[in-house]
């Protein structure tokens, strides 16, 4: 019989915290700490393959599910000496999600399920506390209206702060038990009118009701959202845990709170935390009230009183909670992120699992536990999520530039931008796709706001502290962040926000500082970050392990000089049609395409060749001895055609003819499809003597960069678009000319090599025939997605999205690759073309170059390169690493 349900509790436990996959992240390490004896309330987990069963299934469960979630029920009761429903002694349970891989906030939760009418009363005996017993109630109902009933949340918080005005008080924690009852039975008939039924009293009928509510939500749309933008299958599922409550609100000897074993913000070796006296778990991460600092070196940093601080103010618990920090991290030998309750002056762990992290923390911690022998430098490298390094690789505030700060929060997630204010998820959404930089501004944010986060450059909130909801989510996405901004006074109305005088509309730009806490109003000029000490040290350390060389696309001097301070090994794509579109090119290249003749198109031509020839000396001269590829002119013609009258005028005069002549030409090169029309080597077919002024102004270029420098670069000419082996070999021909025609001319040889774009399906599966002309191949993976797909990237946007919603697509094939499509073309090409020549060199400079599950997939098939742009180059050397790190591990 299959096993649904894994419990723990007492010292032991069913399952390890090597079961993630069928009891979730958070059920596998309750586990685990229940078996290293630490002090886990007891419970028991319902596995992920229940979910996998209950969508199969529609939304019902396996036979033999409720007989052993009686039995788990059984267990618990007779290791806390409570019942499930007695109004004696009622044992109350939490119930929460748990996936495999952590998605903070993403998903439901239920606490203080179990009490009613009834047992409520015998929690105020028991406790001796009536306030306590009805906080707890009145909790319990908000929570499971909202996430079991539907009931909006803000229709219990209305009715929580009209209570609170009524009896002039300022904190829940000021209203006493009569004034919770009074909001208990408003609550019940809150539910009765939104929901149009009771609220249940039956504690089986609560906890079967919250179990599905969990399993819904992995489908929610908030899940469905942060698991498309971290790339987290939905098929793995969730597991729902049901765990003993303990609690936090009974008194000022009791406290709740989140806690990490190191910073991460900075990934500084200190206890980072934040707790609360006499609350529950979620008052912390809601950010209603603000939190107050762990330690007290914590608190002296972030600017709250030390001696509000949880070692100060419960200096026991605060040494027992430290102990089980240094214990858990050296179990696990990584930085943990830990959930713990203080029941009357006892301490409960309630999970713990690996800390999300800035980029910045993430590098200082992977390179500090290797220095400090935890972890290897190879398992150091494997720490690093590679495109997380996107967030160190750009500007940070100008320390000399003028900021007038307008407000002050929580430095909660590191990271300087400027934009425009926006108030909700759905407006940062809508502008962000236009293509704005906004600044998503909220009271306090929910996981209802995940879209809006994504698409928002920053995020500021006026409560919340540094683990609210708003701050974990902008650390993990790499979103500059300031919470708990509490002298913003923010009007969802007026979509204003006022702050030390100043009012600040919807729309109008601002800049924050998220690993200062500032706000600051205008734009604020930046500066280029400063990539040494963890950074440089975690580099070094990749750089030694990969096989895959990473090279750059640059098309400008900019480009490369940005390249190679990121670390790229020379340019895999040099667009030569890119350097065509200032003013006095553009004229030259369209007098060019519109000649009528050889001699006409040679007499534009000269004008150009100087021109490309100094760009290519520049390029050379700045990437010295690393290879240099140069693919020849690859536009489709539309994009240099004149459309305006002006600019046919314009042309026109160049070339010495007549507008209408212009115009009749133009009308002649009209493509229906130009990106399937008169494009790459079928420009150099039919106009040949584009090829041969590309291919003088590179060898010439070559040239004169020796008689500058004293070495001259090995330049790598690429023929793009081939599909037959002709194509090629009667171009390439025409480049040899050249290079012999130039090297008699200089006296100096000139070693060179040319190549291809595998771009076309055809080309893939004749690359044996091409290899025996190509000395080397470069996917080029955008064109062969859109080929391969018969998608348009510049259209396939419309549908993407629902695509990859349906599972048609499990990713968007423009920014990782197609790998069982696009990616076996380009596996048969690669084996194709060494099977012909052995030696021939393989690379890939789509955009796909950058990605690392496609740098994976290039580093199985055996690619000699990738290439990317210049900001991503970083992010490819460590992907490269870690493809190494896992061939190994699978050999």
């Amino acid at each position: 019989m299959t096993k649904w349900v894994s419990s723990f509790g007492d010292g032991k436990a069913e399952g390890t915290a090597s079961m993630k996959a069928t009891l979730g992240g958070k059920g596998a390490n309750l586990a685990e700490m229940s078996n290293l004896g630490l002090p886990v309330p007891p419970g028991f987990t319902i596995t992920t393959d229940v979910c996998t069963y209950f969508y199969a299934h529609d939304n019902s469960y396996p036979p033999e599910l409720t007989a052993m979630v009686e039995e788990a029920l059984g267990k618990m009761e007779a290791q806390t000496s409570m019942g499930f429903g007695s109004a004696e002694k009622p044992l109350l349970v939490s119930v929460r999600s748990g996936a495999p891989i952590s998605m903070p906030g993403m998903m439901d939760t239920v606490l203080n399920l179990g009490l009613n009418d009834e047992t409520v009363e015998g929690l105020a005996r028991a406790s001796g506390d009536p306030r306590f017993a009805y906080d707890s109630y009145r909790r319990f109902i908000q929570m499971y209206g909202d996430v079991v009933m539907e009931v909006k949340h803000y229709s219990f918080e209305e009715a929580l702060e009209d209570l609170k005005r009524e009896k002039g008080a300022r904190f829940d924690t000021e209203l006493d038990a009569e004034a919770l009852k009074e909001l208990v039975k408003t609550y019940k008939a809150i539910v009765r009118q939104e929901a149009s039924r009771d609220f249940p009293q039956d504690p089986k009928e609560q906890l079967w009701g919250a179990i599905g509510a969990v399993f819904g939500s992995w489908m929610s749309a908030r899940a469905i959202t942060y698991r498309r933008i971290n790339s987290i299958s939905a098929e793995m599922g969730t597991a729902v845990t049901v765990q003993a409550m303990v609690f936090g609100n009974m008194g000022d000897d009791c406290a709740t709170g989140v806690a990490f074993t190191r910073n991460p913000s900075t990934g500084e070796k200190l206890y980072y935390g934040e707790y609360l006296i006499n609350a529950q778990g979620e008052d912390v991460v809601a950010g209603i009230r603000t939190p107050q600092a762990l330690s007290k070196a914590m608190a002296e940093a972030g600017e709250s009183d030390p001696a509000e601080s949880m070692e100060v103010k419960l200096p026991g618990t605060y040494k027992e909670l430290t102990d089980v920090f240094d214990k858990l991290e050296a179990h696990y030998r990584e930085m943990q992120d830990i959930e713990f309750t203080v029941q009357q002056g006892k301490l409960y762990v309630l999970q713990t699992r690996t800390g999300k992290r800035t980029a910045a923390a993430a590098l200082k911690i992977a390179v500090d536990l290797a220095a400090e022998k935890v972890i290897t430098q190879d398992e150091a490298v494997g720490r690093v999520e590679p495109a997380s390094l996107d967030q160190l690789l750009h500007p940070t505030l100008d320390p000399k530039a003028e900021r007038k700060i307008i407000a002050k929060g929580l430095p909660a997630s590191p990271g300087a931008v400027s934009g425009k204010v926006v108030f909700n998820a759905e407006d940062a959404e809508a502008k962000a796709a236009a293509g704005e930089a906004v600044i998503l501004v909220r009271i306090e944010t929910s996981p209802d706001d995940i879209h809006g986060m994504h698409a928002a450059k920053g995020i500021v909130t006026q409560r919340g502290g540094m683990t609210s909801h708003a701050a974990v989510v902008a650390r993990g996405m790499g979103k500059a962040c300031v919470c708990g901004a509490g002298e913003l006074s923010i009007s969802y109305r007026d979509k204003t926000f006022t702050s030390q005088g100043v009012t600040v509309k919807e729309g109008e730009e601002i800049t924050i500082d998220g690993g200062a806490g500032l706000v600051m109003a205008g734009r604020v000029p930046t500066v280029d970050p400063q990539l040494s000490g963890d950074f440089a040290t975690l580099m070094e350390w990749a750089d030694k392990l990969r096989r895959l060389k990473v090279r750059t696309n640059a098309d400008t001097p900019t480009d490369a000089r940005t390249a190679i301070k990121f670390g790229a090994e020379g340019i895999g794509l040099c667009r030569t049609e890119h350097m065509f579109f200032q003013d006095e090119r553009i004229l030259a290249m369209r007098e060019m395409i519109l000649a009528q003749d050889v001699e006409g198109r040679r007499k534009a031509l000269a004008k150009i060749l100087p021109m490309q020839k100094g760009d290519f000396v520049q390029l050379f001269e700045i990437m010295g001895p690393r290879p240099v590829t140069i693919r020849l002119l690859d536009p489709p013609l539309h994009e240099f055609l004149p459309h305006e009258p002006h600019e046919m005028d314009e042309v026109a005069k160049a070339a010495g003819v007549e507008p209408k002549t212009v115009r009749r030409r133009v009308a002649e090169l009209k493509e229906a499809n130009p990106m399937l029309g008169l494009r790459g080597c079928r420009l150099g077919i039919l106009y040949p003597e584009i090829s041969e002024m590309q291919a003088r102004a590179i060898f010439e270029a070559v040239v004169e960069t020796a008689a500058k420098v004293g070495t001259a670069p090995i330049p790598e000419v690429m023929v793009p678009l081939v599909a037959m082996a002709k194509e090629f070999e009667l171009i390439k021909a025409r480049i040899d000319a050249v290079a012999r025609e130039v090297m008699a001319e200089s006296g100096k040889q000139i070693e060179y090599q040319v190549g291809t774009m595998i771009e076309l399906p055809r080309a893939a599966l004749r690359a044996d025939e091409i290899a025996l002309e190509a000395s080397f191949f470069s996917f080029g993976s955008n064109d062969l997605t859109q080929m391969t797909l018969g998608l348009s990237r510049d259209d396939a946007g419309k549908f993407l999205e629902p695509y990859q919603k349906a599972g048609i697509f499990e990713h968007d094939p423009f920014q990782s690759i197609d790998q069982s499509g696009v990616g076996e073309l380009i596996q048969i090409g690669a084996e194709r073309g060494r099977k012909v020549r052995p030696d021939i060199k393989l690379g890939i400079c789509g955009e796909h170059g950058g990605d690392p599950a496609s740098i994976a997939f290039c580093e199985k098939v055996g690619l000699d390169y990738v290439s990317c742009s210049p900001y991503r180059v970083p992010i490819a050397r460590l992907a490269a690493a870690q493809a190494m790190l896992r061939q190994k591990s699978a050999n």
